[in-house]
């Protein structure tokens, strides 16, 4: 019985020294991104012939 305690004792011990480790750790070298970005858009817009007569009556574009 106290082998069976010793062993079981020892075996806590044991594993108790398989923590496992996280580290954190900044990089050596800045982080750097390529923002080569081109960006084109085109917007089309289809009205009724009504509101077209209309912004023309008003001149408003």
């Amino acid at each position: 019985m106290r082998i069976n305690r010793m062993l079981l004792l020892a075996c806590c011990f044991g594993l108790g020294g398989c923590v496992p480790r996280i580290e954190v750790a900044a990089p050596k070298e800045p982080i750097t991104i390529n923002m080569n970005v081109k960006i084109e858009h085109e917007i089309h817009i289809r009205v009724d012939k009504d509101v077209e007569a209309l912004l023309k009556d008003q001149n408003l574009f």
